[in-house]
């Protein structure tokens, strides 16, 4: 999967100015069956419940609005440590899907590869992080009903079709934890059948009801940008940054008079007014929540020390994030990645081969190297750098 794919196909930069966070957007046919194919499948989501220990709520079954209780379709199983775990009877599975119930697999992402890296692409792009979870049902049951959801969402339908009824926001920007509740919606604003490689982005706050009844089983992966970046979110992160203060490091005048208090409150008001008017306040702001953001963590074993200098050893960074910055330290100038809440320092020559790393996916540890031009041994050295700050992972060639 090539990077920002599914930017590419809801407008890049146009998505970005005119419908990010204010309208939905339909695209039909965004990507080809051959892309679907490789995304996810059938054959996928049996190997996913046939391998996992999925416990609820991670994989669930939805019907009415109501969610099952797990012995509809699972046994408890104890083993022989005594933890307990829900094995799925495929047959009773398959009858409660046949009766209407929907299958939801949560955090699919983190369980398929392919998944994991569309994922990637989205946090990339949107610098947000991304959870993507799996949506299939077999009958025009809804089930979910009507409801709105307090993050937005990118979906892809994958196989079969399904109808989505979009009534709007009823509350502007509503969150999961509000000071109050969106209204129930009166019309609807739009309507419309999601087919294979139709890709939907719909905003927070916007209620939808969804059914399959087209009379085919439906398939499709909905990508959650969650948390949003709010004016509150910006606050608690400046709050933290201010304790640099004295005054906000202060003790509240909470037992002297009203005026001493006032003034107490004018001090906190100016230098809070002044820290608001940096013009690079909210890249400052996005830049520590992209360095924090932990991504997909990933071992690298066999290779638990060091990187072999072997140009087929493979690479990637376990964060979307990720980012690559000119920095100068004593003196020198070098180049510094941050991510996962770690930071790496490297010669300016490594460069290249870092902003070859932003871009989703795998690369072959000798591409890289002569993308920057350095000795394989450097590259792997700094690759061996990325992997013990958990940036990276790596992995031979035969298990690429």
């Amino acid at each position: 999967m090539t990077q920002l794919r599914i930017a590419e196909r809801l407008g890049q930069d146009a998505f970005l100015a005119q419908t990010l966070h204010r309208d939905y957007r339909h695209v039909p046919g965004a990507l080809a069956m051959a892309e679907l194919g490789a995304l996810v499948s059938y054959e996928v989501v049996n190997d996913i419940v046939a391998r996992h220990r999925l416990e609820p709520p991670r994989l669930r079954l939805a019907r009415h609005g109501d969610t099952l209780p797990p012995h509809r379709y699972a046994t408890a199983v104890t083993t022989r440590r005594a933890t307990v775990w829900q094995r799925v009877h495929p047959a009773e599975l398959h009858q409660r899907l046949a009766e209407g119930a929907s299958l939801v697999i949560d955090q699919v992402d983190h369980l398929h590869q392919p998944i994991g890296d569309l994922a990637a692409e989205l946090e990339s792009w949107l610098r947000a992080p991304v959870q993507v979870n799996l949506y299939a049902s077999w009958t025009a049951t809804e089930g979910f009903g009507t409801h709105w959801d307090d993050h937005d969402v990118v979906v892809v339908q994958v196989e079969g079709a399904k109808r989505w009824r979009l009534f709007g926001p009823t509350r502007h920007v509503p969150l999961h934890r509000d000071v109050a509740d969106p209204e129930p919606p009166d019309e609807t604003a739009a309507e419309l059948v999601m087919r294979p490689g139709d890709v939907l982005y719909l905003p927070r706050g916007w209620w939808h009801a969804v059914t399959a009844d087209q009379g085919t089983p439906s398939l499709h992966l909905t990508c959650g940008i969650t948390p949003p970046h709010t004016g509150s979110r910006l606050l608690n992160w400046l709050a933290d940054e201010l304790l640099a203060s004295d005054t906000f490091r202060a003790d509240l005048p909470l037992h002297l008079d009203e005026a001493a208090q006032a003034q107490f409150l004018a001090l906190l008001g100016k230098q809070l007014a002044t820290a608001l008017e940096d013009p690079r306040l909210l890249h400052r702001y996005a830049a520590a929540q992209d360095a924090a953001d932990m991504g997909r963590l990933r071992p690298s074993l066999p290779y638990v020390a060091t990187v072999p200098a072997d140009s087929h050893v493979r690479v990637r960074l376990t964060t979307g994030r990720a980012r690559v910055t000119a920095v100068t330290v004593n003196g020198e100038d070098l180049v510094r990645i941050t991510g996962a809440g770690q930071e790496v320092d490297a010669a300016s020559a490594a460069a290249p081969l870092l902003h070859r790393l932003l871009e989703t996916g795998w690369h072959e540890l000798g591409e890289l190297a002569d993308t920057a031009g350095v000795p394989l041994a450097d590259a792997a050295a700094l690759v061996a750098e990325l992997v013990a700050a958990q940036m990276a992972t790596v992995r031979a060639q035969e298990d690429a």
